[in-house]
């Protein structure tokens, strides 16, 4: 019985030491440049890093989508989980030659700005209003990047904190110019631009077949195509 039960154990170990073998093998192989073929007026790219991340993006007719994060592999499974990876984005006040305000915010109102110049603004973004009292109030950025609050007229706007909404992070705090705190209106850019996409997805799984690899989801329309590496120069 104890020679049976150590055989077992031998070959339960050797089975999950080629299993292991196999993963890392895969995710050796895996990383690179997928360009998905077989979905007509439809172009997408998937780019899997050595590093774990990746970056996707998807265009068809007027509409552009993208998403990045992690991606893991399971056998013959690669997940695709979209998420910043961890990181914060990274915010600075605007020059006044990328502002285009053209009257100070009402009394009694503070607004701040988010977005990045001449692209657009960036929803979700916590702002915390610090007054020179050391008074705060706090509001998240809108659709169109304004987070605004209430202020007496007696208090003088000195600083902001800022953070995307619902992070742990500690606030990036940026003194608020002279003039912007007098007109109780401030611009603040996030330094990559990135930062004002939404994710097409959470998360999107695809299987390795020959050639590359395939959305494993029947009822997506990208099942019907491949991603598959550029085919190497001879």
């Amino acid at each position: 019985m104890k020679k049976s039960l150590s055989r077992l154990l031998a070959c339960a170990a050797l089975a999950w030491s080629f299993s292991a073998s196999a993963a890392d093998s895969a995710a050796a192989t895996l990383p690179g440049h997928y360009y998905l073929q077989g979905v007509m007026e439809t172009g997408s790219e998937l780019l899997l890093k050595k590093d774990g991340t990746f970056e996707w993006m998807l265009s068809y007719g007027n509409t552009d989508e993208q998403a990045s994060g992690e991606w893991r592999v399971a056998g013959d499974l690669v997940t695709l989980v979209a998420g910043n990876g961890g990181k914060e984005p990274l915010f600075r006040v605007f020059e006044e030659t990328e502002m285009n305000i053209q009257k100070p915010a009402e009394a009694g109102v503070w607004v701040a700005i988010v977005g990045f110049p001449r692209l657009g603004p960036m929803a979700g973004v916590e702002v915390k209003f610090e007054a020179q009292s050391g008074k705060t109030a706090t509001a998240v950025s809108a659709a169109n990047g304004d987070a605004i609050v209430s202020m007496p007229a007696s208090e003088r706007w000195v600083r902001a904190g800022l953070r995307r909404q619902g992070s742990k992070a500690d606030y990036q705090w940026l003194a608020v110019p002279p003039e912007r705190a007098q007109e109780r209106i401030a611009a603040f850019a996030v330094t990559d631009p990135q930062w004002l996409r939404g994710q097409a997805f959470q998360k999107l799984a695809l299987r390795v077949v020959k050639g590359g690899l395939k959305v494993d989801d029947a009822d997506n329309g990208l099942a019907r195509g491949l991603y598959a590496k550029p085919a190497s120069k001879q």
